[in-house]
């Protein structure tokens, strides 16, 4: 289905590919400029080479002042003019560094020249010739490189745009998490606190069966728990340490009693010791029966649900591993189903597992995520809890 992740990954999309069209015509536009100034340094080398040419044929007394005007009206591009064995006549627009050997420093520029173009052959007398070497100029290097900076910097510009913009909607989708939370919590205040006084009023009737009356209790409890857990969104959470097996355990007993009698769940400590780890245990159970409630359904209703406990090879964490015989989930939505409104059912908001991965990354400063899943076989979820 479509929805609002959908709609931001197009607009996203949307959004980068402006940018390139920009950064590509940018690019372009300045290659079409930096192709024609070189033409036109080209031919300004040219009519430099033979106005150098004419200058040592003219004839004592010549008037020559326009054509010197016109080689020191030059010519921004670097110019070194050699004989035909490239020994260093002349040069022009080019500054030697005062710490630089300025022979040394010329053969270098030299060099540079003669793998950029060809040298344009002078005659300045019969049988002699002078080489007349060159290079773009400091302009058109700045040009050719001037789209690429202007790219990286649209792409720094939207990338801290988007930035901004995530951690806007994330505030706000924080704001309407635990404003719905809340609410729910003091909606469900009141039907609990009428069920609890038809508790005590059952309990007085000798003649209803006790074990009924238990397990009504039981849920009554539940709920209590479950305000407050939705009490505790957006508040900081209070950890105490606990024993995790028991913990998962006490959670299982209550599941496995409300949920298909055809799906077996199991629970087994690897480690044959106590695990321990700081929990808030009501949060926590949240995590273990949405994970499971998961698992039901990816099974239709029919199949088994096998726990195993272990501490991680380095002992800093508790690991909890959740796996099913479900129809397993493809590769490609193993981080989509963490995110809010992603579901497969015809009912729920899918917040289940965004949820899940909360209370366990936020306020327990853990991980969860899909260790392997194999399509109709089934998936493995993992958990990881900070020891400490």
């Amino acid at each position: 289905m479509i929805n609002l992740q959908e709609n931001r990954t197009t607009s996203s999309i949307i959004v980068l590919m402006m940018a390139m069209v920009i950064g590509v015509g940018s690019i372009i536009y300045t290659n079409s400029l930096v192709s024609r100034i070189l033409a036109q340094e080209e031919q300004q080398t040219s009519i430099f080479a033979k106005v150098q040419e004419y200058i040592a044929t003219v004839e004592a007394g010549e008037n020559i002042n326009t054509l010197i005007e016109v080689i020191d009206a030059n010519y921004t591009y670097p110019v070194i003019l050699t004989d035909e064995k490239d020994k260093v006549l002349g040069h022009r627009n080019i500054r030697i560094p005062k710490a630089k050997d300025s022979l040394a420093y010329l053969a270098a520029e030299l060099a540079e020249m003669k793998a950029a173009h060809p040298p344009i052959v002078v005659e300045p007398a019969p049988g002699l010739k002078n080489l007349i070497y060159y290079k773009n100029s400091d302009l058109v290097v700045q040009l050719k490189y001037y789209p690429y900076v202007e790219l990286l910097i649209i792409s720094l510009f939207f990338g801290i745009v988007y930035v901004l913009f995530n951690a806007s909607r994330k505030a706000e989708q924080n704001k309407v998490w635990v404003g719905l939370a809340k609410e729910t919590a003091h909606q469900l205040g009141t039907p609990i606190s009428s069920l609890m006084a038809w508790m005590e009023y059952f309990k007085a009737d000798e003649s209803l069966d006790e074990s009924i009356i238990g397990e009504i209790e039981k849920d009554v409890l539940r709920l209590e728990m479950i305000t407050a857990r939705f009490s505790s969104i957006g508040s900081p959470p209070v950890l105490k340490f606990e024993n995790v097996e028991q913990l998962v355990k006490d959670n299982i007993d209550y599941l496995q009693k409300r949920i298909s009698t055809k799906v077996q769940i199991s629970v087994k400590n690897l480690e044959g010791m106590a695990l321990g780890a700081p929990l808030n245990r009501s949060l926590f159970e949240w995590v273990i029966e949405n994970i499971c409630k998961n698992a039901v359904d990816a099974m239709g209703g029919i199949g088994k649900i096998n726990i195993s406990l272990s501490y991680t090879r380095d002992s800093k964490q508790v690991q909890i591993d959740i796996s099913d015989t479900g129809k397993g989930i493809p590769k490609s939505l193993w981080k989509q189903i963490f995110k809010p409104g992603y579901t497969t059912k015809k009912r729920g908001w899918g917040l289940g597992l965004t949820l899940a991965k909360r209370i366990v990354k936020d306020y327990h400063k853990g991980n969860i995520f899909i260790l392997s899943s194999v399509p109709n076989e089934g998936t493995t979820f993992r958990i990881l809890l900070p020891r400490f």
